[in-house]
This record gives C-alpha cells, structure tokens and sequence, in this order.
C-alpha cells in the first residue's frame, strides 16, 4: 500500500521510490541526495536501499521552511515616497548565497511590495518548488550545489509548462566565465550581481507592469 506524506512522522525507514513519491521528487534526485549526505541511507542484507525516516523528515522540514513566502509585513518597508510598481505575481529564486537571498527580498519589498518571493537554496529544492508554484518569474544562480544553473535551465525548458516563465540568471561570473555556460545563457536574461540592485527591477517590471520602476 503506497505511504502518503503522513508517514514520514511514523512507520519504519523508506525505500528510494517510497521517498521520492512522498517528497514530490525523481527518484535520481532522490539518489543524488543520499550520495552528496543529505539523506541517511543504509541496505539491507539484500542489497535493498533503505533511507531513514529521520532524515527524511528533517529535509522536509527545512523545504517547506524554505518555500514559505516572503510577505510584505516581513520583508524591509518600502522608502518613504517611493511609488510601488507591482501588480501582485510569484517569483521563484534558487540561489545559495543567503547574502543574495536577502538582498533580492529587500529589492522586491521597496520595488514590487505585492510580489510573492519565494526561495530554494538549491537547484534539487528548485526544481521541486518550480512545479508547485508555477511562477511568472525564475531567477536562477549559476552556481548551486547538486545541480549547477545551467543544468537547471536544460531540465526546466524540457517542461512543457516552463513556457510561460520569465526566466533571468543572477550570477558572480564575468561574461569570460560564463562561457562554458553559453549553451544555457541563450536568449537569456543575465544580470551580473555586483550591477543586481541596478539592473534588476527594470526586468522585473518588464514582466510585472508597464511603467517604468523608478
């Protein structure tokens, strides 16, 4: 009998498909995961892979922990006499850094007050969080643990549904460094994350509204 998202508080250790159906995941994500440590895995005398119960339960906890919103009430108050620009919409961020993370939530607090900004810390997690939210706008790191940007972006335009996102890469690399990444980059929103405060809002309102962010 399948297990439901229930079980992760009770019963015994999972196996690698048990997990992958509970957690929303493939089960080479999930594979992935146990070998980089971020899942408890274990085999049984018949060579069966079981994946603990505990660590299970605490990665899920630290997801829904990270996909929670950024509501306006919680995120800086925009400058006084500043003239929100935002109709209401969702963003997505998958970046690492937790610098970048809250400079991108101040951004959209003073800039687009109603966007729902919702955040993975890596590309696994985004993945994920992507085919739950559905967002207007991806903003995407290159560099990520487990799964690197531009192997993201490939994964994400094999999805029928990815069409209708906006997608822009954030990113520390210089356009030398980002070379190996061009394939990826194509037609491709790039800003560099020293210009990010500079240059992001003016795509955001691209997508968002029609007047010019100011």
């Amino acid at each position: 009998m399948p297990r439901t998202p229930a079980d992760i508080a009770t019963g015994a250790d999972f196996s690698t498909i048990e997990v992958a159906k509970l957690l929303g995941l493939a089960v080479r994500s999930v594979q992935m995961m146990v070998d980089r440590g971020e899942l408890v895995a274990w085999k049984t005398p018949g060579g069966h892979r079981r994946i603990s119960k505990e660590s299970v339960q605490a990665w899920a906890a630290r997801r829904e922990g990270t996909a929670e919103a950024v509501k306006p009430e919680e995120a800086p108050a925009p400058r006084s006499g500043a003239r929100p620009s935002a109709p209401r919409g969702r963003v997505l961020l998958i970046e690492d850094s937790v610098h970048y993370q809250k400079l991108i939530a101040m951004v959209l607090a003073q800039k687009f007050p109603e966007l729902e900004l919702h955040i993975a810390p890596d590309g696994i997690v985004g993945l994920a969080m992507y085919g739950q939210l559905q967002p207007q706008v991806l903003l995407v790191d290159i560099l990520l643990p487990g799964i690197d940007g531009a192997a993201l972006i490939g994964t994400l335009r094999s999805d029928p549904h990815f069409s209708g996102s906006q997608l822009i890469v954030i990113t520390s690399l210089d356009e030398t460094q980002r070379e190996p990444y061009a394939f990826a980059l194509e037609g491709v929103a790039v800003v560099h994350k020293p210009r990010l405060v500079a240059e992001l809002p003016a795509l955001l309102a691209e997508q968002f509204t029609e007047e010019t962010v100011e």
